[in-house]
């Protein structure tokens, strides 16, 4: 799992000015791990070899992992 930790307080309005003629098509980043968010720039690759059952916070592009304990857990 991976906690992304939004800073915008609204959506990001794409427009035909956001279009890069010399790079052509866009891609919205979903990862939350893009450096020119909102487009992707290939930042999700770094979390390809993720194990599911772990969870990971990525600070300033170096992923790190997390253990989370809740409230009620005994241990």
């Amino acid at each position: 799992m991976r906690e992304v930790t939004h800073t915008a307080t609204g959506p990001k309005i794409i427009t035909p000015t956001d279009i890069d003629d010399e790079n052509g098509d866009i891609a919205v980043c979903l990862c939350g791990l893009s450096e020119t968010h909102p487009f992707c720039d290939g930042s999700h690759r770094r979390a390809e070899n993720e194990d599911p059952d772990e969870r990971y916070k990525y600070i300033d592009g170096e992923r790190r992992q997390v253990t989370v304990k809740f409230a009620d857990e005994t241990e």
